[in-house]
């Protein structure tokens, strides 16, 4: 699967749980139940997934640990507040960013409808689209 059917199905199965759980518990029974579901339906799917991080000369072996993450492609942060923040979103960015991984959700439990914590994160779109321009011999003009 791509990126594209990996976010549909994630979504899918993050809005059967809010279906059958509700709002209101705590983020770690809905990173529990999502990746209970995402493997059990064969995805591989690592559950606080440590990052290195290298800054000058200064490796972290732990610089973040990501939520879950589906398939090496696709970093799920999950979340309990009131609303999400610009803060969360740059938060996902940089993972996405010192992972290498493509797409992110943030998926925020803490809603009456699930579609209204759902907020997609691209690492890299632009730079994606020119490549892919360039290798299709499309001119891009900003």
């Amino acid at each position: 699967m791509n990126e594209n059917e990996l976010s549909s199905f994630t979504i899918g199965q993050a809005m059967k749980i809010h279906t059958t759980l509700g709002a209101g518990l705590l983020e770690s029974v809905y990173k529990e139940c999502l990746f209970y579901e995402l493997q059990k339906s064969g995805l591989f799917v690592e559950k606080e997934k440590p990052y290195p991080l290298i800054y000058e000369e200064i490796k972290l072996e732990c610089g973040f640990r990501a939520d879950l993450v589906v398939e090496n492609k696709i970093i799920l942060e999950i979340k309990c507040v009131d609303s999400l923040n610009d803060i969360h979103k740059a938060q996902l960015l940089t993972y996405l960013r010192l992972s290498d991984c493509k797409l992110g959700l943030l998926l925020n439990f803490k809603v009456l409808h699930l579609r209204d914590g759902i907020k997609r994160v691209v690492n890299n779109l632009l730079r994606t689209f020119a490549l892919l321009c360039v290798s299709l011999r499309v001119t891009l003009r900003y």
